[in-house]
């Protein structure tokens, strides 16, 4: 190689493609899928996805799909990190959480977790933690001037905040000195119980409490805005953003009003978020929440200085599943990376079986470890906003700052995040999405591996001690409590399983389903794989045979079925199919499926004695709730 060759750049030698190429590229890929409409932009269109808050993703960025300059780290709007160095220097905080009643056992849990990775401590006192009089020996041995603490006192945050006062002085580290967050947030109470009865009261004290902070303790922070209860309730991302922007803002005027300086009552705030396992959403949403607060800083006046968003990440319970709970670790490891990357100033990574009860030692070594190997292994926090530069990012992120800031102008709209919480505008606007996404969930357009998707019908249940009730107890669906509900994704299915653990307790077996095969193994092996995956998700054990049309009747009998699948391919359904369903049909078969779209052979099929047709993207939770009902499992 001469001199003069190394000078030439490495794409020198490839022709410059173009959008038109690519999509010529695209075109002949859904051609041989058997999509032959769709050509130019339409081919492109065919791979985009669809978000929630009305956002697309496309399957291609470009320098042309970049969204307006986002600034540097630690400058305004802040999209890049709410400070210049980032996590860089010591990395993000990282924070457990424990939910105990008993002092002593959640101080052994306290001291476990900071001698093996975790820098902070979020601890829930007063209704459903620990008590505020049991708040010394939950923190014994903590050296408070090492380990900030975070509380969730609920109701309880004047008394718990005064305590941990308390205990700072009594243990020698001046106040001035002191890291932590009190978590005041009466807001986030209303929204978790509906009760606002003492609201006026609790925004004052919480109020008083900033003060106090201000003067005696700069170092920590009085009031939590807690987006956790709007994501929750089955919240998209923009929606969680815009009602903690409203919540935001109400702090901010009921602080100034109470006679601090806009920078200070900025200072008293820090933004709770959830991360879930789709990374660059979580990643494009931290992004766009220090952009949008950025905003709403300098519209309120507040300097450059304090006016970066402190943010913790907790890892979504909407995501953790009851079934298979192991798959949680891979969750909830995406979760707290993507958090990590989005600028997080805090991560909480919820222990792999938070869903079933009170976290075993195992379970929150396994949780502060995934953060220890993000942090020291994978070298996450050594550079700042890794995400930053990346088209898709960005566009991602400029699209959900503006969906967020509509929905915050909408909440304003309604007299502010206290009126759209009393008079049910936010609750309902949170159920219409939760009941759009429940759609996608039933239909499997949203898999949930390991419940709807490749479940483990022979799992060992996985016991944990009961955790105490949530704030607010409304029932996980309905929110009967008067507060917002809080849903899981996992829950449709996890009623359907129920049920066939209750039959398998009652009778010894789960409800079974025939998966009759026939034709050549290669027409059926597909079908009879997608119907197996189909029914497990409701707790209806296949069993998988080869049939014909003479001995499909002797096969049910013997295989303790009630229903039965037909699977093959479409050509043989067309010679076969009809005499196999009479076949199953006179057999006793409850109900016969159909593994495939009828097509133009419906009314063929049904009049041989096909009661219902299963296929990719039908409503899976009514077909297996519907099973379960005819073979009258409770």
């Amino acid at each position: 190689m001469t001199a003069e060759s190394t000078e030439l750049p490495l794409a020198a030698a490839f022709p410059d493609a173009d959008r038109e190429q690519w999509q010529r590229l695209v075109e002949g890929v859904l051609r041989k899928s058997g999509v032959t409409q769709a050509t130019g932009a339409a081919a492109e269109d065919a791979l985009a996805t669809d978000l929630q808050d009305g956002i697309r993703i496309r399957p291609l960025y470009t320098a042309e799909d970049g969204a307006a300059p986002v600034g540097h780290p630690g400058f305004p709007p802040f999209v890049r990190g709410g400070s210049p160095e980032g996590t860089t220097v010591a990395g993000w905080d990282v924070r457990q959480r424990h939910v105990q009643t008993d002092p002593r056992r959640a101080n052994e849990a306290v001291l476990a977790d900071l001698e093996n990775g975790t820098t902070s401590v979020w601890l829930t006192v007063g209704d459903g933690g620990v008590p505020v009089a049991g708040l010394a020996e939950a923190l014994k041995g903590v050296y408070l001037d090492l380990a900030p603490v975070v509380l969730d006192a609920g109701a309880d945050f004047a008394p718990a905040a005064e305590e941990l006062l308390r205990l700072y002085a009594a243990s020698g580290v001046a106040l001035s000195e002191a890291v932590a967050s009190l978590g005041a947030d009466p807001l986030g109470l209303l929204a978790r119980t509906g009760d606002d009865s003492k609201l006026r009261v609790q925004l004052e004290s919480a109020a008083r409490l900033a003060g106090r902070c201000v003067a005696e303790a700069p170092g920590v922070r009085a009031l939590t805005v807690d987006a956790l209860p709007y994501h929750e309730a089955g919240g998209s991302a923009a929606e969680e953003l815009g009602a903690s922007l409203a919540t935001g803002v109400a702090y901010l005027r009921q602080l100034t009003d109470a006679g601090l300086d806009v920078d200070d009552a900025c200072r008293q705030l820090e933004f709770r978020y959830a991360a879930t396992a789709d990374q660059f959403l979580t990643i494009a949403k931290l992004r766009a929440a220090r952009r949008l607060w950025a905003r709403v800083a300098e519209v309120c006046g507040v300097s450059p200085e304090a006016s970066a968003q402190r943010q913790h990440a907790v890892t979504s319970t909407v995501m953790m599943t009851r079934r298979d709970p192991w798959v949680n670790m891979l969750r909830t490891t995406v979760a707290g990376l993507s958090a990590g990357v989005g600028g997080a100033d805090a991560v909480t990574v919820l222990p792999f079986d938070a869903a079933l009860g009170v976290s075993d030692a195992f379970a929150r070594r396994i949780a502060r470890n995934t953060q220890s190997v993000l942090l020291e292994e994978s070298h996450l926090s050594k550079v700042i906003d890794p995400a930053g530069g990346s088209w898709y990012v960005e566009r991602l992120t400029d699209e959900l700052a503006r969906a967020a800031w509509a929905f915050f102008q909408d909440i304003e709209g309604a007299g502010g995040q206290a009126a759209a919480l009393r008079s049910g505008m936010l609750a309902d606007r949170l159920a219409a999405t939760w009941a759009r996404r429940s759609e996608d969930l039933a239909r499997r357009r949203e898999p949930i591996t390991g419940v709807s998707e490749f479940p483990h019908l022979a799992e060992a249940p996985v016991d944990r001690e009961p955790a105490p009730a949530p704030v607010g107890g409304g029932s996980p669906r309905t929110g009967s409590g008067g507060g917002l509900p809080r849903v899981r994704r996992d829950d449709a299915y996890e009623r359907l399983r129920s049920r066939s653990d209750a039959h398998l307790a009652a009778s010894g077996d789960r409800p079974k389903v025939l998966l009759a095969g026939f034709g050549p193994v290669a027409a059926h092996t597909a079908r009879v794989a997608f119907a197996a995956n189909l029914f497990q998700a409701g707790g209806i054990e296949p069993v998988q045979e080869t049939v014909d049309a003479e001995s499909a009747a002797g096969v049910f009998a013997g295989s303790g079925a009630r229903i039965a699948v037909l699977c093959s391919s479409d050509a043989v359904y067309g010679e076969q199919a009809a005499a196999v369903a009479a076949a199953l049909k006179s057999a006793g078969a409850l109900r016969v499926y159909l593994a495939g779209k009828p097509g133009e052979r419906r009314e063929e099929f049904e009049a041989a004695g096909v009661d219902s047709f299963v296929f990719a993207g039908c409503d899976a939770v009514d077909v297996l709730s519907s099973a379960l009902d005819v073979m009258e499992v409770a």
